[in-house]
């Protein structure tokens, strides 16, 4: 049975009977609710920030409203456990800065005390009366075990689940006997371990299945029994203690994360993160006896991501966090496996945990990414140090917040629901709400109708933002002085956007390269991403390694990748380079662990290496374009990676990056140049982007990136200031060819219609030579070569990408001028130049 959420639920329901009316305490700051009005219709000239109707928009088109009061946290709060007593909450960071316990008193709505520890991830819980507090040591194979005292923790018992040297990695914790022993979840290991406090007798491990993934774990102390939520297979299994063995296993939908054991032990309720559901298990069958839908829509596509539940304590409301959405899910429970809808809470960016406190009278939410970007006011410079010590990086930028919300009555629940319903840019049809497409625009308005471009070109190149390369423009809204890569160095880019389209409205959704290659593909990033990618990138034991381009099962959203949807559509589909793993020796075949790529990929195009030129990659790619031109098999989506404006930094010997950059613009030109000389250029478009804009200087937002729509419909197309992101792009190359979105972020985005024109030009594009020396090399005097001969590049992202974005910056500006802090939109308002008549102007 799959529920639909409704806005219009019946008021009648005497909501407040099942959820307390809020007590006596210190004024509630609720953010004011936005207009019931759709948003405006038009994407054209808003910038992400704070907006005139109090709502913050984020750079891919998704809003925020939060309600409750706002408590500020660290580093991606990532978990929430409410002290039995009632009068205090633990909050877990496990981000790419501090890992830390924030103690946090609902009396006073103030954090209390905090402990600091070497690395965690997400595991956390109280024993029943309130003593004692476990938190997960994460890569580092312990458990810390807190003495908790009014709102203070003493030193704690560490406790050793693995050797350090196993590949175990502690997730999930439960406590059995009150803190006599622990159960220790194995994200790598694929066991759990009942872990004693006092370690005087030996722990006991049970297995499951290889890639399992146990995320969390449940007691049902009567039965003796334990669920364990196996993250990476869509199942529950279940543990019979006095066994100590699996007994069975219960599927469920992608991605269980969170649990709840309700009547006794008889039911269990699941969050199932990859998959927009709540999973409702009668634990005398085993069987699923309701499916609840989270998202916003019943038919919405992938991408809310459901990852923590809570009930309230009277068992009748049951709370769920869609940490893509923005928002909490509410459905009454009472009469179980026929749960109705409540509405929507609007939160903060990325909510993690979701929790009622001990009366049911107040809901608190953790949201990991805070209430909005901002600027790192601190940032790259190796020769000054910030306040603390502490340099700010992307990865960290996103501070948490805690929500602190009154139970709502029936009339605030429905104003909530209609903030939550236009804060998404959606509609219940999967579509952009208000799209203005002008007659005979190549880009179709529906899905299946026909488009004059029969073939997609897909360049996806390394980590620049726009003001890097195009802020010497003055067409765009570009800033000269951030600029290191003007026309001198990047001439192929500069004509292109000048013949065809000029973007400078265009933000990634990513942080880094671990998600941006994700959102990339597949307009969305798993929950295993998003936290696994901060504990690979900030250092330690990295046994969570990069999560990204096919390298683990686990890290695939349930709703695929384009080059899936194409498989669905019959759309003949091809990589150069994109998911592929290079063979060690340059010549040898690559390969690639994504079913669907087997036979659609070149085995002799070099991926990610900064070693390879990207004029040979060009020359590759161009060969087999015209080879299967010629055989009639040219493919209607082809993906190229093109990697290498990513650089070497001031690696002594290697090419500078000014070399490389320019290198990687003479590529891109003779690829475009070469398309546009073949038979198919009447019916082609090239899109580029970067896969992450990670964090180098632009004055509107450090997610604004380089982006290009190349194609005889798109000539002459002038300034699109139009607000798009990667997912954007997604969606105009599905409508192209017929593709339904993969997830609710390309069927959300805004497609690029104002980059095209119904009148084509199919001119050819000449290449322009390079202006600079391609063979310069970084001599051993040059800034950072020190730095950079330590730092790992033999992957994207591997190295330290502050000290690194210091380094290309000085390389190219001179050793005396360090690299300014980049700017990421916030609390500004978007603001509209207007001509006389109140139009807006592009």
């Amino acid at each position: 049975m799959i529920l639909r959420p409704t806005v219009a639920w019946c008021l009648a329901f005497c909501f407040s009977a099942t959820i307390a009316p809020a007590r006596c305490q210190e004024p509630v700051e609720t953010a004011p609710l936005v207009s019931t009005e759709k948003l405006p219709s038009s994407a054209r000239t808003r910038l992400p920030g704070m907006q005139p109707d109090s709502t913050v928009l984020l750079p891919n088109g998704w809003s925020l409203a939060p309600q409750g009061t706002q408590i500020p946290m660290g580093d991606f709060p990532v978990n929430i456990q409410v002290c039995p007593s009632g009068e205090f909450i633990a909050v877990l960071h496990a981000g790419y800065g501090i890992h830390e316990i924030r103690i946090v008193s609902l009396l006073s709505n103030k954090v209390v005390s905090t402990a600091q520890f070497d690395q965690t991830f997400f595991g956390m819980s109280f024993t029943k009366d309130g003593k004692w507090l476990a938190v997960s040591g994460g890569e580092d194979e312990k458990l810390y075990v807190f003495p908790f005292e009014d709102g203070f923790l003493a030193k704690p018992r560490m406790l050793k689940v693995a050797e350090p040297a196993e590949n175990f990695v502690v997730s999930g914790v439960t406590p059995l006997n009150n803190g006599e022993q622990w159960l220790a979840c194995g994200l790598l290991a694929s066991e759990i371990r009942v872990v004693p406090t006092t370690q005087t007798a030996k722990s006991q491990t049970i297995a499951f299945d290889k890639d399992s993934y146990p995320y969390a774990s449940i007691v049902d102390e009567e039965k003796n029994l334990v669920y364990v939520s196996l993250w990476g297979n869509s199942q529950v299994a279940v543990i019979d203690l006095t066994l100590g063995k699996i007994i069975r296993t219960w599927q469920t939908e992608s991605h269980p994360t969170e649990m709840i054991l309700l009547d006794e032990g008889r039911w269990l309720y699941v969050a199932c993160s990859n998959n927009n559901s709540v999973v409702l298990l009668d634990t005398e069958s085993g069987q699923q006896r309701e499916v609840l839908t989270t998202s916003l829509y019943a038919k919405a596509p992938n991408g809310s991501t459901p990852s923590s539940i809570s009930v309230s304590p009277d068992g009748k409301v049951l709370l769920v966090a869609n940490a893509d959405n923005n928002n909490v899910a509410v459905f009454d429970i009472s009469d179980r496996g026929r749960s109705t809808s409540l509405g929507f809470i609007p939160v903060g960016w990325y909510p993690t945990s979701v929790r009622f406190d001990s009366l049911g009278e107040t809901i608190l939410v953790a949201n990991g990414k805070g209430m909005t970007s901002r600027s790192n006011v601190h940032g790259p410079n190796p020769n000054q140090n910030p306040p603390g010590g502490v340099r700010e990086y992307i990865g960290g930028l996103f501070q948490g917040t805690l929500s602190v919300i009154p139970s709502p009555s029936p009339e605030a629940m429905a104003a909530m629901t209609r903030t939550a319903v236009n804060c998404s840019p959606t509609n219940a049809l999967n579509s952009v709400r208000s799209t203005e497409v002008a007659e005979g625009n190549p880009i179709p308005k529906l899905v299946g109708e026909p488009s004059p471009i029969k073939h997609c070109v897909y360049i996806i190149k390394e980590n620049r933002t726009y003001d890097q390369v195009f802020g010497d423009l003055p067409q765009g809204n570009g800033d000269p002085s951030l600029c290191i890569f003007p026309r001198t160095v990047t001439p192929n880019h500069h004509a292109l956007v000048e013949q065809f389209v000029l973007l400078d409205n265009f933000y990634v959704e990513s942080e880094v390269s671990a998600d941006g290659h994700e959102w990339t593909m597949a307009a969305y990033a798993t929950d295993y991403v998003e936290k696994t990618w901060p504990l690979n990138y900030r250092g330690g034991p990295k046994k969570l390694s990069y999560p990204s381009e096919g390298k683990f099962k686990i890290a695939e959203p349930s709703s695929g990748y384009l080059w899936d949807r194409c498989r669905e559509k019959g759309v003949s589909y091809f990589s150069f380079g994109e998911f592929i793993e290079n063979s060690s020796k340059v010549g040898n075949p690559a390969t690639t662990k994504v079913d669907a790529l087997q036979g659609h990929f070149d085995p002799m195009y070099r991926s990610y290496d900064l070693d390879y030129p990207d004029v040979k990659r060009a020359e590759r790619f161009l060969s087999q374009w015209e080879e299967m031109s010629k055989a009639g098999t040219l493919p209607q989506m082809i993906v190229l990676r093109l990697p290498n404006d990513h650089t070497y930094g001031t690696r002594i010997g290697k090419p500078t990056p000014t070399a490389m950059v320019a290198e990687n613009d003479l590529a891109l030109g003779q690829i475009v140049a070469g398309l546009s000389r073949s038979d198919k250029w009447k019916e082609t478009a090239i899109f580029v982007v970067e896969d992450d804009a990670q964090n180098g200087a632009d004055h509107v937002d450090a997610h604004r990136t380089v982006a290009l729509a190349i194609s005889p419909y798109s000539r002459n197309a002038g300034v699109d200031s139009t607000m798009y992101s990667t997912s954007s792009m997604l969606r105009t190359m599905e409508l192209i060819l017929g593709l339904e979105p993969m997830t609710q972020f390309d069927a959300a985005a805004e497609p690029m219609y104002r980059s095209f024109t119904a009148m084509p030009d199919f001119s050819h594009y000449e290449a322009l030579p390079a202006n600079v020396d391609l063979e310069a090399k970084n001599g051993a005097n040059a800034w950072g070569a020190e730095l950079s001969e330590k730092m790992d590049l033999s992957r994207e992202d591997a190295a330290d990408d502050l000290l690194f974005g210091d380094i290309v910056w000085r390389s190219v500006k001179g050793i005396d001028h360090p690299m300014p802090a980049p700017v990421r939109s916030a609390l500004v308002f978007a603001e509209v130049e207007q001509d006389d008549e109140g139009e807006d102007n592009d």
